[in-house]
């Protein structure tokens, strides 16, 4: 086989583990498998938050059917897959809230607010419900929540810093909402984004006890240099909920399932598959140099001995970050792609591959990017792929390159996969 149809080749067979992974942490079978061992004698609210929400929701109705007495789905908007019944569905925006994100966190405060003894709520959780579930505490703007998680966003700042400083400006986050059940009996099935699957982070914790304190949201904006005014540094030293007995959980999807299944996927097609960490949570261009860095010893010999022999692939999972320099437009996966294809250039037979598992990477249709020996080469035959890396272009020069990878919404949302994959 020669170089190139060897490249083409292995390329295929990253989108191909990338695919097979996404199948395996669909939220439809362990919604299922979550509901199907229980018996509930109790009339049913079900509020689905999330970027999984509609699939989430789907399963839910098609298991306990009439026992819900109302639903609710809230999700990205192009995220919902139509009508299901008994279920209003409204879609909202990410990665900033928007004014649909208030109107479903009203309509979820509605639905909950005259519950009897003879009613608990099933809440269904998922990435990105941090932005699509949001009302203020009053006096705090929707402006002023969407300018903090902008200027946090920018500044570096990891998901449970923005989520600590989030939940204390909402009266729906860190575990507020769950004050709004009114003692009645909550179960929630969670499918997790964040790193080790913290309750009180995932989706900004709705119905969890919140771990995190006023002060901790106080010093975080001292961190990055973040002013506010005086009345939301007001509300952000109003503590959150730190008991909610009466909520139970099941963790129903990972990061850790993800690369699991990317490592089963690979080996099916001939590579020796080798987890290197499901915790990744560095800035996203430090993330890609080091994956390339990985290729290279590998191609050059200078490896470790738990390496496993070529043909291999590497598997990594996490939530990287992205550090505002310039005004381009990509998302952290494709930024690590691009990091990752200059430091693989002009390197034979390695691919890198870094994707969302949710089908849309920051503010861009994109999943994420592929990159191999060749993909710096051919942006350089347009542009400056150094220059657009210090510029966050990263979906220009991947789209140049050929190298965007497309999936559409995937369904479920359980942080980023990054594969190399060595011949």
């Amino acid at each position: 086989m020669q170089d190139g149809q060897r490249i083409q080749s292995m390329r295929e067979d990253a989108l191909k583990i990338l695919h097979e992974s996404l199948k395996a942490v669909q939220p439809d079978a362990a919604v299922a498998a979550a509901l199907g061992d229980r018996t509930f004698n109790k009339r049913m609210t079900v509020i689905a938050v999330g970027k999984a929400a509609w699939n989430m929701a789907s399963a839910a109705r098609q298991i306990l059917r009439e026992k819900i007495g109302s639903g609710l789905v809230v999700t990205k908007t192009g995220h919902s897959k139509g009508g299901i019944p008994g279920f209003e569905i409204i879609e909202a925006g990410h990665p900033l809230p928007d004014e649909r994100s208030i109107l479903a966190a009203e309509r979820a405060l509605d639905m909950v607010s005259d519950l009897s003894d003879e009613d608990m709520v099933l809440f269904l959780i998922s990435g990105g419900g941090s932005a699509l579930f949001e009302k203020p505490l009053d006096g705090v703007s929707l402006e002023e929540i969407m300018d903090l998680t902008w200027q946090l966003l920018a500044s570096g700042a990891d998901i449970r810093e923005m989520n600590t400083v989030r939940k204390h400006l909402s009266r729906v986050k860190g575990g507020r909402f769950g004050e709004a059940c009114q003692g009645q009996e909550i179960f929630t099935i969670v499918l997790s984004d964040v790193i080790g699957d913290p309750l009180d982070v995932i989706a900004s914790g709705p119905v969890f006890p919140d771990a995190s304190t006023s002060g901790e949201a106080l010093r975080i904006l001292g961190k990055y240099n973040i002013s506010v005014a005086d009345h939301v540094r007001r509300a952000l030293a109003l503590e959150t909920p730190k008991q909610l007995p009466y909520c139970e959980h099941v963790i129903a999807g990972s990061v850790a399932k993800f690369c699991e299944a990317a490592a089963k996927a690979g080996q099916a097609l001939g590579y020796q598959p080798l987890i290197l960490s499901s915790s990744i949570d560095c800035e996203a261009r430090e993330a890609g140099r080091f994956l390339a860095a990985m290729a290279r010893d590998v191609h050059h010999g200078a490896c470790p001995d738990f390496m496993p022999a070529r043909p291999c692939v590497i598997i990594a999972g996490g939530e990287t970050i992205v550090r505002l320099r310039g005004k381009g437009k990509g998302g952290r996966n494709q930024e690590a792609a691009l990091a990752a294809a200059l430091g693989i250039e002009g390197l034979e037979r390695a691919v890198i591959l870094c994707a969302g598992s949710d089908g849309t990477d920051g503010p861009t249709e994109a999943a994420g990017g592929l990159a191999d020996g060749g993909t710096a080469g051919r942006i350089r035959t347009t542009a400056d792929p150094e220059l657009l890396l210090d510029q966050n272009d990263s979906y220009r020069a991947l789209e140049l390159a050929g190298d965007l990878i497309v999936t559409g919404p995937t369904g479920t949302n359980v942080n980023d996969l990054m594969l190399v994959l060595l011949q």
